[in-house]
């Protein structure tokens, strides 16, 4: 038997973006239906940034028993047990899992249902035996990992992000084809829980962000015993469980004991029988506009599935954007220069608005690059952090993008996303006040050398004082 209701915000998919939607919605007097067929709290909880941050603190402590002489305390073997590495990923995400659970959203108000969604006109959607006519659609249905058609892939076991954190024997050698950011995150992860580990990149690893600051975390992992054999796509694989054989265009040959495949994402789309609803689509995804709508003007995309960047923190952001849109019936539309990423190597690499090499082909002469070292950093040099630097890059007084590769870049990348944000100026930066010690100083102090060259390499400037020195009393 088919039941039917009618709901003013449908959403499809319970991870971040959906999840963020439904709590708003609901809580300012929308009657919501969630709709999500797996796993509540999606790939960020399941699969994502949560097993893995997990995962990289348990390489970080393995590292650091390692090293931790220079702090004057004996160093020791740092031996992971991998299998209860795996249970503290578990235990992690069945802490934050209540949160993002059936049961609180119920309370909240939203009527949840365990099924897949799939259109069956411009404004209903089936899941299961329940028919829904909504005012309003957002697809959430976030993306999964890409896998490539390789030949012989699909007769070797590989893992991929939704199956490696149930991985429970440490790989004596892990092969990661993809050096994206997951793929260069797992791949020091597990270099530090003693395993073996060859990434295999067809361009160059850490392909998106500013070269100079990439080279950084990457040297660092060659340094830890990561080998990158970058320029040259997977051409063959071959072997079975424990031995598995690479081969790359170019005749590179890897062996290896585990495969990860970590070459990037695909939309989740396929299930959803758009074309009854009107919706157009892209190689990337649901075809939107600046307000997320798409289409059919009764349904928006958010996060993963919209085709844009693919960030937990995106996800949260498209869901204010179509809040306001879909409740108020404001308009509201999405912004890219102030939306930052990070790469949770060690060090970390962070990026918001434009890189160097993107400000100069935009702006030209009227560009100027700052930079800091974290050597000249109290507090860096105090946790023996120093390796790394802001780069900030400044037009007219005003930020248009910077670039940090250092410990907690991904905290210091904050302020520049304010910054850009609101359109801050370096002088708004440079009045700021940093408690002393402290790694956010480095922010401030790259500021600081924006006007150091203004101030203290001006003949105008030092006319100007020696003159009101002989004037006061």
């Amino acid at each position: 038997m088919t039941n039917r209701i009618k709901t003013d915000v449908l959403i499809i998919g319970a991870g971040s973006g959906g999840l963020s939607v439904a709590a708003g919605a609901v809580q300012m007097g929308a009657n919501v239906t969630l709709l999500e067929g797996h796993k509540m709290g999606g790939d960020c909880l399941n699969y994502g940034c949560v097993p893995s941050k997990a995962l990289i603190k348990t390489g970080k402590a393995a590292y650091t028993q390692q090293h931790s002489a220079q702090y004057g305390v004996e160093a020791a073997a740092g031996v992971v047990d991998y299998a209860a590495a795996k249970d503290h990923v578990a235990d992690v995400i069945s802490q934050i899992a209540p949160v993002d659970s059936v049961e609180r959203f119920e309370g909240l108000g939203v009527r949840v249902i365990r099924e897949y969604g799939r259109f069956i006109s411009d404004k209903e959607v089936q899941a299961g035996d329940t028919i829904i006519t909504a005012r309003r659609i957002v697809v959430a249905t976030g993306s999964s990992p890409l896998v490539p058609p390789i030949p012989g892939l699909n007769d070797v076991p590989y893992e991929t992000n939704e199956t490696l954190f149930e991985l429970r024997e440490k790989p004596e050698h892990l092969i990661i084809i993809g050096g994206g950011p997951i793929g260069i995150e797992m791949a020091q992860a597990h270099v530090r829980m003693g395993c073996k580990v060859t990434v295999i990149e067809g361009s160059r690893a850490l392909g998106k962000d500013d070269p100079e600051l990439a080279e950084v975390v990457l040297q660092t992992m060659r340094d830890e015993g990561v080998v990158f054999e970058e320029g040259s796509d997977a051409a063959k694989i071959s072997g079975a469980a424990g031995a598995i054989t690479v081969e790359t265009k170019d005749g590179r040959v890897i062996n290896g004991s585990h495969l990860l495949m970590a070459v990037g994402r695909k939309s989740n789309i396929d299930r959803l029988d758009l074309d009854k609803a009107g919706v157009e689509t892209t190689k990337a995804g649901i075809k939107v506009d600046d307000s997320l709508r798409s289409s059919n003007r009764r349904v928006y995309a958010i996060g993963d599935v919209a085709g844009g960047l693919q960030f937990t923190h995106v996800a949260g952001y498209h869901a204010g954007v179509v809040i306001r849109s879909i409740l108020f019936g404001l308009p509201s539309k999405t912004k890219l220069n102030h939306i930052p990423w990070v790469t949770y190597a060690a060090p970390e690499l962070a990026q918001v608005g434009l890189t160097e090499a993107q400000a100069h082909e935009e702006h030209g002469d009227k560009l100027e690059v700052v930079r800091f070292h974290y050597n000249h950093n109290d507090r860096a040099i105090a946790e023996r952090q120093t390796k790394g630097f802001i780069k900030v890059m400044v037009v007219k007084g005003r930020p248009v993008g910077a670039s940090i590769v250092g410990h907690q870049a991904g905290e210091l990348i904050s302020l520049w996303s304010l910054a850009l944000v609101n359109s801050m100026k370096m002088s708004q930066i440079a009045a700021m006040v940093a408690p002393y010690p402290t790694i956010s100083e480095i922010n401030k102090r790259a500021a600081g050398a924006y006007f150091s060259p203004r101030l203290f390499e001006s003949a105008l400037v030092k006319t100007v004082v020696r003159a009101v020195q002989r004037l006061l009393p």
